[in-house]
């Protein structure tokens, strides 16, 4: 390589050199080669990383474009999960496949009312006005409680007219029709929230509620489906289509690969139950990654390749498979404890349905199989707290009031009624709880990027509250 000085006055002074630089063959990737290491959430324990191919990623994201109707230049896609998230990284590349623009971000400053806009300053996807938007269920239950909380700050006519818009809307849905006088007068300034042109909007990463999907489908007037699948699947599993307005599925298997389910017997599920079958999902298909990086062991204990050569991955999740074709996901190994006197208690399942209750904005809960109930720590609304306090004249600075028993016993009170309405067995329904006054945040080291919980973390930071309720203290 020569580096020179243009100086045509005076030659002598110009510099030449010459660098012998070592030259490399350029060699091109193969499919087999790895792309990514991506590494777990690491939710339920050590983050382990994914070794993904080259062909993991064609496979997953050919699979999930499939599902997606009419992708193309004109659409503007709004990322704001982290690319270490399997969900954005398979989404964004999709997208870059077939040319759409991307803007990139952030959770608080997605919307007008985000933390971190200033007031009076405008969102980024009021600004940026996104056709597509792939959504993690937390950012959601938040769109739909700020929603929902101004509902019930209307004028009763206003009100009113909302819920027969909405109930009239849900059952026209039902039909297979449109409501374009109900989107224009009604929910249009629902959907101005992501910007007012949102087409698709897809929620992975953890369940979403009934609640919230049905508020999402009606008040955004765009299709809003759960996909199901994993880093160890390079995102990839399941997509409802566009067309599926039912709740609590997350649709068929993808081109990409299949879906079959073994039986747990310890946890009461079997692929001959009725009326559904239902099991652990296995996951198989070019998809399927190659395995973790320097855990050996780990690896063939999730992984296994078939007499066909076909490579499948044990999820861990149980699904149940309707005679559609479509799989819904009911509970997970890892969240299933055995309570002392044997029953056994779904955390996430518990956790999903109290999301729902306008109190909450976020809850953990935990359950010791030594004892006889389930506890839960419980990040209440401000809002939402602050007025229950006033109405029982209840008075203090934010941290007082998150720590009186008596502000703990009337919002538990709250909570085991949200849990009984959606029909949760009593020993689901947390006995006792605390409330933190903090959010928990992905800078907390509490929850994942993605705003999973991290139990392992959350049980250590809450170590002397479990001891309390659980009578140690």
């Amino acid at each position: 390589m020569m580096f020179y000085t243009n100086n045509r006055t005076n030659l002598s002074h110009s510099s030449v050199f010459n660098v012998t630089a070592a030259t490399f063959e350029r060699k091109q990737p193969l499919s087999s080669d790895i792309a990514v290491i991506m590494y777990t959430s690491g939710s339920t324990g050590i983050a382990k990383g994914v070794m993904i191919s080259h062909s993991n990623i064609i496979a997953s994201i050919t699979g999930m474009a499939e599902r997606i109707p009419n992708l193309s230049e004109e659409d503007t896609y709004i990322g704001y999960l982290p690319l270490a998230h399997v969900l954005e990284l398979c989404a964004e590349l999709v997208c870059i496949s077939h040319g759409c623009r991307i803007g990139y971000s952030s959770p608080q400053t997605l919307a007008d009312q985000s933390s971190k806009i200033k007031k009076g300053s405008r969102g980024d996807t009021t600004v940026l006005q996104p056709t597509l938007m792939a959504a993690v269920p937390e950012i959601m239950d938040r769109i739909y409680k700020n929603v929902m909380t101004k509902v019930e700050e209307m004028n009763s006519f206003q009100r009113t007219l909302f819920i027969l818009a909405y109930n009239y809307k849900l059952e026209q849905l039902s039909k297979g029709y449109s409501t374009p006088l109900c989107d224009r007068f009604v929910f249009r300034k629902v959907r101005s929230l992501l910007g007012g042109r949102t087409r698709v909007l897809l929620s992975g990463g953890a369940p979403l509620s009934a609640a919230t999907q049905r508020f999402m489908n009606v008040c955004l007037c765009c299709p809003v489906g759960q996909g199901y699948g994993l880093t160890e699947t390079c995102g990839a599993g399941t997509i409802c289509e566009y067309w599926d307005y039912s709740t609590g599925r997350v649709g068929g298997p993808l081109v990409c690969c299949e879906i079959k389910l073994k039986d747990w017997v310890e946890g009461g599920y079997r692929s001959t139950d009725k009326p559904h079958p239902r099991g652990e999902i296995l996951i198989g298909g070019p998809n399927v990654t190659m395995g973790y990086y320097n855990l050996e062991a780990k690896k063939q204990e999730d992984f296994f390749v078939d007499e066909n050569g076909q490579r499948w991955f044990y999820t861990g999740d149980i699904g149940e498979i309707h005679e559609d074709g479509c799989l819904k996901i009911i509970d997970r190994k890892k969240d299933l404890v055995k309570l002392q006197a044997g029953e056994y208690v779904s955390l996430g399942k518990v956790e999903a349905v109290l999301k729902n209750c306008p109190l909450v904005d976020n809850i953990c809960v935990y359950a010791n199989s030594d004892e006889t109930y389930v506890i839960g720590f419980v990040v209440p609304n401000q809002k939402q707290l602050l007025a229950l306090a006033g109405q029982h004249g209840i008075r203090g600075s934010w941290e007082e009031l998150c720590n009186i028993k008596a502000m703990e016993e009337l919002v538990l009170k709250v909570i085991t009624e949200a849990a009984l309405t959606a029909q949760l067995e009593r020993f689901e329904v947390p006995r006792k709880i605390c409330l933190s006054p903090d959010p928990w945040t992905p800078e907390t080291g509490l929850v994942t990027d993605a705003f999973k919980l991290k139990r392992k973390e959350l049980k250590t930071h809450y170590k002397d509250d479990i001891e309390r309720m659980y009578g140690g203290k």
